[in-house]
């Protein structure tokens, strides 16, 4: 392996911005133009791929419009006890009390839409983040470019495209795009926010823009709170030269996600008397016991956790189907075997480096939680770090030859699958669900 690293390309200017040579604004607008294609692809396609439910009621686990309406009607609880149809899943109990546990930003965006029709089961929430869902790959292209043009990556334009429409067709964004529900919700927001922030990050370019996107993401999906090594890496790459530059870049960064971080401290002190807690362990489930045992992280539950990111297979032999897959959900290596071109890269740089440093943190409190993703066709957490994978892999500058492009199409064959079986009636067979999560493999 070639470990030469490429020369990192130092920006320029108080905002960390290279000059813009002759015809940039052209190839500007004809980015931009492109990006928007690949939303209107993307979100054309994730809706010709959903349920058609989701387009005629609210779904079954509508959390962020219940939150949202709680919200609307002055309080922070529910009210009374959740609604018959969410079956009591993943509802926070404290007290005589009953919450939406999960960080609320997500709420944040649909409450308008509450506000107008009246009440949470008015809206079509599956449909109102099915729109969402065609943001991140769109605004992940732009990121590559931004790779691109300052030379950091060798990937053509063509290329950025393809990885985008890998991104969201050949990993497991697909199928988490098209469910609408509250774990699902989570990632498609917390996707466009990664790929915001990654954006923004690059060459410290949009400290401000970085730093709101940190902040909701971390009121979104908690791990993308840790997604900070890049922008402190560009940070310094820009402004080592210019201590007065780099303070002022770091503050106008910090600045909007210190005051997310505030509002998140106080509604949660609101609502369990603990600004560090979100109401996870309170969850009334039916393995809470296992929480208060070992608690919400621990190494107790790495090992599980490994095994589903590394190991997990179909299972063969399975009766009524030529196989199942159980509801830990498949191997990341499985779901998306290009993640190689990440992980075996032909150069690497220092930008390279802080990508990975970025996606391994973003990574780590996942593998550490107590719960694997269930019920899931694939790594659903891997969202959350996907999107500085795929830049790995642009600016890992391994070529994208034949094994590359059959690799990715295996891969969306595999999570077309997903999106189109996963939770739908009349494909159960396909799935293996055992209720107290303690079966990983294949049972003798």
């Amino acid at each position: 392996m070639d470990r030469s690293a490429t020369p990192e390309i130092p920006a320029a200017g108080a905002a960390g911005e290279r000059p813009e040579p002759s015809g940039e604004a052209p190839r500007a607008s004809r980015r931009a133009a492109i990006a928007l294609a690949l939303y209107a692809l993307v979100t054309l396609v994730y809706g010709a791929s959903a349920s058609r439910e989701l387009f005629a009621v609210h779904t079954p686990f509508n959390h962020y419009a219940l939150l949202a309406e709680a919200w609307l009607h002055g309080r922070l609880d529910l009210g009374g006890p959740p609604p018959a149809y969410a079956g009591g899943n993943d509802f926070a109990v404290f007290g005589d009390r009953t919450y939406v546990s999960f960080p609320p930003f997500p709420a944040v965006l649909i409450a308008p839409l509450v506000k107008l029709a009246g009440s949470a089961e008015r809206v079509r929430d599956g449909q109102f983040f099915l729109a969402f869902a065609g943001v991140g790959p769109a605004v992940l292209f732009l990121a590559l470019e931004r790779l691109s043009a300052s030379r950091r990556s060798r990937r053509t334009q063509a290329e950025n495209v393809a990885l985008a429409l890998l991104f969201a067709f050949g990993s497991v964004y697909w199928f988490s795009a098209v469910q609408g529900t509250v774990w699902f919700a989570a990632h498609v927001v917390g996707v466009a926010l990664a790929c915001i922030y990654l954006y923004c990050a690059l060459d410290a370019a949009h400290p401000l823009a970085a730093g709101l996107a940190l902040g909701l993401g971390f009121a979104t999906r908690t791990p993308l709170g840790f997604a900070l090594p890049l922008f402190l890496w560009e940070a310094l790459r820009v402004g080592r030269s210019d201590p007065r530059a780099l303070a002022r870049r770091l503050a106008l960064f910090a600045a909007p996600a210190a005051l997310v971080l505030a509002a998140l401290l106080w509604h949660n002190h609101a609502r369990f008397g603990d600004a560090a807690e979100f109401g996870h362990r309170y969850l009334h489930i039916a393995w809470r016991a296992r929480i208060e045992k070992w608690g919400l992280f621990s190494y107790h539950y790495l090992p599980r956790n490994l095994a589903v990111v590394l190991t997990s297979l179909p299972y063969t032999q399975a009766q009524g189907a030529p196989f199942q897959i159980n509801a830990h959900g498949l191997a990341l290596w499985v779901t998306t075997p290009i993640y190689a071109w990440a992980l075996w890269p032909r150069r690497t740089s220092p930008v390279f480096w802080a990508l990975a440093a970025t996606a391994a943190a973003v990574a780590l409190p996942s593998l550490f939680y107590q719960n694997s993703g269930w019920v899931q066709f694939g790594y659903r957490f891997s969202n959350d770090f996907a999107p500085f994978l795929f830049a790995m892999i642009a600016v890992g500058g391994r070529r994208f030859g034949a094994p590359f492009y059959a690799l990715g199409a295996a891969a969306i064959a595999v999570n077309a699958f997903g999106a189109l079986t996963f939770q739908r009636a009349g494909f159960e067979r396909f799935y293996f669900l055992e209720r107290t999560q303690r079966v990983l493999h294949q049972p003798d």
